[in-house]
């Protein structure tokens, strides 16, 4: 039996590794990695340390289009999930 792609599944998660981004390159790719997400996509984020001024960021940018989940939260091991929810008008 085949199954249609739905991309408004837990399925639609696509992992963004920060920890193999240049550090003055990593704002700018994970801004464009949200931008392509459509409403129902998850890009999840893993990261080496906590990135609260870039969780302020993304509300500043996104608001509520964007919603942040974090999966693991220990010292040096950071998993989150960008889900995009809708477009903000």
């Amino acid at each position: 039996m085949s199954q249609a792609c739905n991309h408004t599944t837990p399925e639609a998660i696509y992992p963004f590794d920060a920890r193999g981004v240049a550090k003055r390159f990593r704002h700018a790719a994970i801004f464009g990695a949200l931008d392509s997400l459509t409403p129902g996509e998850t890009m999840r984020f893993v990261n080496d340390h906590d990135p609260l001024p870039l969780l302020n960021q993304l509300q500043a940018r996104y608001g509520t289009a964007v919603q942040i989940s974090y999966q693991q939260r220990e010292p040096g091991a950071i998993v989150i999930d960008f889900s995009r929810v809708g477009v903000s008008s």
